[in-house]
């Protein structure tokens, strides 16, 4: 797949994501994340690994989000899992225009390095 071929997806305007607080989105039959860390933002499945959970609603300290469900915790960076035995989430790229935040969810567009895909916000 191409680069032309990939799809990016509107989530929500920039200035609608807060320093901290999580937002969970639909897109199709995907769940997705949004973090704002260090005016920064970052995307990854919504759902924990291990059982039916949306991260967005869980604890966001630095760039580990807390699965509110059974405390499993993920970089938002990469989706590797930083604690337990539970398999890794997917991160995807981001990306801001005009104010507002795109993700891209298809064509292997899932981050495989920390610090990979993080959409810089500042004015």
């Amino acid at each position: 797949m191409t680069l032309q071929e990939s799809t990016w997806h509107h989530l929500c305007a920039a200035a609608k994501l807060s320093e901290g607080e999580p937002l969970g989105f639909k897109v199709g039959d995907r769940r997705v994340a949004l973090y704002k860390v260090d005016d920064d933002i970052f995307a990854t499945d919504d759902v924990c690994s291990h059982a039916f959970a949306l991260l967005s609603s869980g604890f966001l300290e630095g760039h580990v989000i807390e699965c509110p469900l059974h405390g499993a915790m993920f970089d938002v960076r990469d989706g590797k899992c930083r604690s337990t035995a539970y398999k890794d989430i997917a991160a995807f790229k981001v990306e801001i225009r005009d104010g507002e935040i795109y993700v891209q969810l298809d064509g292997g567009t899932v981050l495989e390095a920390a610090g990979v895909g993080g959409a810089d916000v500042k004015p």
